[in-house]
C-alpha cells in the first residue's frame, strides 16, 4: 500500500553547522491490510519518515509510492489516509462535536454522515460524554482520543498515527490499543510509530525498526522472534545440591525452599542431571523467550 524507496533526508541549517542526516537510504513497505509498528528511539527518524509520506516535507533523495487501491492521483490518495501527528493542534474554543464535524467536512462528508460516525465511535473512545464541551477543557488523554476519532471519521483505507499512545496512563493506553485493533479488524491498514516496544509486540503483525536514521529491520514480528535464539533456561527446583555459581547466570530463592536459576544451554543438561541424582525435585524447566525489547535494545537488532 505504501512503498518507501531509498529515501534520504538531510537537514542543512547554515554554512557552519554540519548537515544532519535524519534518514539514510531507507526503504520499507506497508502492505495492505497489515498492522505495522514503526519502532525506534526518539530521534531515530520516525516522524521525519511520516512527514515525507504525508508530503509535509520532501526527501533529499528517493521517493514514496502509493498503490492504486489508495487512489490514482495525490488528491485521492490523501483522502484515503487518516493521519494523527505526534503534536496535533486543536482549536480550543470548538466543542468536541464541532471539531469532528469540521474534520469530516474537510473530507467532503455530509453532516448527517459525520454525526452517524460520531454516534458509532465516540462511545468506543469513551469520549461521548464530553462532545458538547470545549476542547480547552479536555485532558491530554481526551485530546488523544478525539484526535484519533477524527482520523477514522471519513472512512480512510489506511490510518497513520505518530506516537498515538505517548503520555497516556496505563488504562488509556489499553483502551486506545483496543480501538486500534478493532479498526484493523474492520479492514483498515494501520501504521503507527512508537518508541515503546511492548505496544508493537502486543498488537502488530509487522514491525519496521529505525536506528539513527537507518533501517535495521522490516518484516513480520513472528519471523523476528524466531530469529532470536535466546539460549538461557530457567530451572525451578528443590534440592540440597550446591551448584557452582560459575555455571549459572542468576539465582532466586522462592517460597517453600524452591530455587530458581538461570543457566546457559550448555550447562542445562548437566545441572538437571545433578539435581535428579541428588534426589531433588525439578518443578519447572523453561526456555526463556526474549521480548522485542530484548532483541532491539539489549541484544541488538537483526537486519
Amino acid at each position: 500500500m505504501i512503498n518507501f524507496n531509498e529515501v534520504s533526508k538531510i537537514f542543512k541549517s547554515d554554512l557552519i553547522t554540519k548537515p544532519f542526516i535524519a534518514l539514510d537510504n531507507v526503504s520499507f513497505s506497508v502492505p495492505e491490510g497489515s498492522m505495522v509498528g514503526f519502532l525506534g528511539a526518539n530521534g531515530a527518524g520516525k516522524t521525519t519518515s511520516l512527514k515525507i509520506i504525508m508530503d509535509f516535507i520532501r526527501p533529499s533523495n528517493g521517493s514514496v509510492q502509493f498503490s492504486e487501491t489508495l487512489g490514482k492521483n495525490k488528491l485521492e490518495v490523501f483522502r484515503n489516509i487518516g493521519f494523527l501527528p505526534e503534536r496535533p493542534y486543536f482549536y480550543p474554543n470548538l466543542t468536541g462535536e464541532d471539531f469532528l464535524i469540521f474534520m469530516g467536512q474537510l473530507s467532503d462528508m455530509k453532516v448527517s454522515d459525520i454525526k452517524e460516525q460520531i454516534t458509532l465511535w465516540s462511545p468506543r473512545f469513551k469520549i461521548d460524554h464530553a462532545l458538547k464541551r470545549e476542547l480547552k477543557t479536555y485532558s491530554k488523554g481526551m485530546l488523544q482520543r478525539i484526535g484519533f476519532l477524527s482520523t477514522i471519521i471519513h472512512h480512510p483505507k489506511i490510518i497513520i498515527l505518530d506516537e498515538p499512545l505517548s503520555g497516556l496512563d496505563p488504562i488509556g493506553r489499553k483502551e486506545l490499543k483496543d480501538v486500534i485493533v478493532e479498526v484493523h479488524k474492520q479492514g483498515k491498514t494501520v501504521f503507527f510509530s512508537t518508541h515503546i516496544v511492548p505496544d508493537i509486540e502486543e498488537i502488530c503483525d509487522r514491525v519496521i525498526f529505525l536506528k539513527e536514521g537507518k533501517l535495521t529491520y522490516d518484516g513480520s514480528v513472528s519471523a523476528l522472534m524466531k530469529q532470536a535464539r535466546n539460549q538461557d533456561y530457567e530451572i525451578s527446583y528443590s534440592s540440597n545440591l550446591e551448584i557452582d555459581s560459575a555455571l549459572i547466570k542468576d539465582k532466586i530463592k522462592l517460597p517453600d525452599n524452591i530455587l530458581k536459576i538461570t543457566v546457559p544451554s550448555e550447562h542445562k543438561d548437566k545441572l538437571v542431571q545433578s539435581i535428579v541424582q541428588s534426589q531433588g525435585i525439578i518443578h519447572n524447566l523453561e526456555l526463556i523467550r526474549p521480548s522485542l525489547e530484548d532483541i532491539f535494545y539489549h541484544t541488538g537488532t537483526r537486519s
